[in-house]
């Protein structure tokens, strides 16, 4: 049976040989195909990167810093949930309007956050099955692989989606890493096996933006309807929670004035989400 690092080696193996086999046998530039399975790849990469450089600063880290933490996940959600209300939910209600069904991108929208709500909590059962890998490390695997599947969907659909969209909803790799590392390490378990999930995003992006979709607007819309809803689920998911039992009072528990610390990050939590979406505001007139 493979080790913890074995699987998460196999995973990245997987990755890199699927990401040459693409680069070497698709004209990237040529054909809108080609243009959105190379920005897939892009994508995927940095969403590796960023959960690789998350894991290894939590499995480093003495003690996890609320305030970082409560910062991280703040500009990742904030980003996200901005980036899906301004590229995606006006592609899904403007494809449906095209069709003369204005309310199919709507139905994708409450679909998506459904789903995603009905697979994190029914998802929450898994915690009572054993798994030849730690719960962690298989639910963010198990987040990671849909993520991806629905990116590449995204921009065949769309390959002139620009890299800000995609970058943007793979930013909260980062601070998941990061305090995946911390739970792991505080368990005894080995950060090693994250590299499947950071590998997970690309194991499925790139092979499903070269899956031929139907080229009907209607689908679309609720195709990208689906995807703003899931990412807007996900993004609240990651919203810095300063309430009595979540991750940041674990964190701040030890500390002897933890209500006024909480208290503090609530503030900084507000904060960085704002700056989270405003940023990705900010890359877009920049670019646009």
């Amino acid at each position: 049976m493979l080790s913890a690092g074995g699987i998460g080696s196999v995973a990245t193996v997987v990755l890199a040989a699927l990401s040459v086999a693409v680069v070497g046998t698709v004209q990237f530039g040529i054909g809108d195909i080609g243009t959105a399975v190379w920005k897939v790849v892009v994508i995927s990469w940095v969403a590796f990167g960023a959960m690789v450089a998350g894991t290894w600063a939590g499995g480093r880290a003495n003690e996890t810093d609320p305030f970082g933490l409560v910062w991280g996940y703040g500009l990742a959600s904030g980003a996200m949930i901005m980036s899906a209300a301004m590229f995606l939910v006006p592609q899904a209600i403007g494809l449906g309007a095209g069709a003369g069904t204005p309310r199919a991108g709507g139905i994708g929208l409450a679909l998506g956050v459904v789903v995603g709500y009905s697979a994190h909590t029914v998802g929450h059962r898994l915690t009572h099955i054993e798994f030849p890998i730690d719960i962690t490390a298989a639910q963010i695997t198990v987040h990671a692989l849909a993520a991806g599947a629905i990116i590449g969907l995204v921009y065949n659909s769309m390959p002139s989606l620009g890299f800000l969209l995609g970058l943007a909803i793979v930013s909260h790799k980062g601070p998941a890493g990061y305090a995946a590392a911390r739970r792991l390490q505080r368990d005894g378990y080995d950060t090693a096996i994250l590299l499947l999930p950071a590998a997970g995003v690309g194991l499925t992006a790139v092979p499903s933006a070269l899956i031929p979709i139907p080229t009907q607007p209607v689908v679309n819309a609720v195709v990208f309807g689906f995807a703003a809803g899931i990412f807007l689920h996900v993004a609240m998911d990651f919203l810095p929670k300063c309430e009595t039992g979540s991750e940041i009072d674990q964190v701040v528990s030890v500390e002897a004035n933890s209500h006024a610390l909480l208290d503090q990050l609530r503030t900084h939590a507000v904060g960085s989400t704002l700056v989270g979406g405003l940023t990705v505001v900010a890359a877009w007139i920049i670019v646009a």
